[in-house]
């Protein structure tokens, strides 16, 4: 049993400021603020680590929240070399960039928005037009701006900055598109199909059969990434597929040498989702010595939390790297 610290209550100068908070629920040791105040030491190391491969992996849908300002200021200050995101994150990153999402609520109508036209995305709401007609229009209307510069073929990451360019400075200011393409981080989707861009690929391809989207070349580069990198950290918000393609890579190198999982999913059920990091060190995903923590929680309020107090605690450069131009 570890040496015990009595519990401390959090006091009023706790609450001023994140870091000050999240260090309150370092000595308060209270369930999950627990949790994330050891994510908030770890990350602090992998940010700060210069000679390490940083991960960051999400899924979608936290895209069409506020929290896509925190990823986009977390990928433009430099703190992660490669992201591992769904096909969704293309299209909300991208609809957002040319129409407005709105603020709706868990208990509306869905029949009365379907007959509005209006799709919900839990309290979020999209109207049809923001979201598959403004897609189509401007996924179309680039690639055969590709296909005139002859391009014929396509990494996932090539494709991200292909958006990121697209958008601009302007239109993109808010694009995590943008800030990939900007700072030159790859942006993997190793489901590429699963989503509105996807199947705007799909039917352009239709009548453009030269046209490929060379997944191989992907899988090539994260190989790449895990054998050539010293060490690999990972900030892991949410399960599927863009959680286990980071773990499944680092496994070839000896798993990874820290990580942070944010999850509501639960464990009994078996779920790669559910599963916390100590089973995926029985999988060599992530090594046996490696730094980690699993955190319940709603990535929406906690990443933003983790992320203002790591800027206060390690200054506004962590890794020492200029910012973009």
């Amino acid at each position: 049993m570890p040496p015990r610290r009595p519990v401390r209550d959090l006091r009023a100068e706790d609450l001023l400021s994140p870091d000050a908070l999240l260090r309150g629920f370092s000595r308060g040791g209270g369930f999950s603020a627990k949790g994330l105040a050891q994510a908030a030491d770890i990350l602090e190391h992998q940010w700060g680590d210069r000679e390490a491969t940083n991960f960051l992996s999400f899924p979608a849908d936290i895209l069409a929240t506020g929290t896509r300002g925190v990823l986009v200021e977390i990928v433009r200050r430099g703190l992660v070399d490669a992201i591992i995101t769904t096909g969704g994150t293309l299209d909300h990153d991208l609809a957002r960039a040319w129409k407005p999402y709105y603020e709706g609520d868990w208990l509306l109508d869905d029949r009365a928005l379907a007959r509005r036209h209006i799709y919900r995305l839990g309290n979020v709401v999209i109207p049809q037009a923001h979201y598959g007609t403004i897609l189509e229009q401007r996924t179309q209307r680039l690639l055969r701006r590709l296909w005139r510069s002859g391009r014929r073929r396509l990494t996932t990451p090539e494709l991200v900055w292909a958006i990121g360019e697209d958008l601009g400075p302007v239109r993109g200011a808010g694009s995590l598109c943008r800030a990939a393409f900007e700072r030159k981080v790859p942006v993997f989707v190793p489901g590429p199909f699963d989503g509105a861009v996807g199947s705007q690929l799909w039917l352009f391809w239709q009548d453009h059969r030269d046209l490929q989207l060379d997944l191989f070349s992907d899988e090539q580069r994260l190989s790449d990434l895990v054998f050539e990198a010293r060490r690999t950290h990972a900030l892991i918000l949410g399960g599927g597929i863009s959680k286990h393609h980071t773990i499944w890579w680092n496994q070839f190198r000896g798993g990874l040498d820290s990580a942070v999982y944010i999850t509501t999913a639960v464990e009994w059920d078996g779920s790669l989702s559910g599963a916390r990091l100590r089973e995926a060190v029985s999988w060599g995903k992530v090594k046996p010595t490696a730094q980690q923590v699993t955190v319940e929680g709603d990535i929406t309020v906690l990443l933003p939390l983790l992320t203002g107090a790591l800027l206060e605690r390690m200054g506004k450069d962590p890794r020492g790297r200029a910012s973009p131009a």
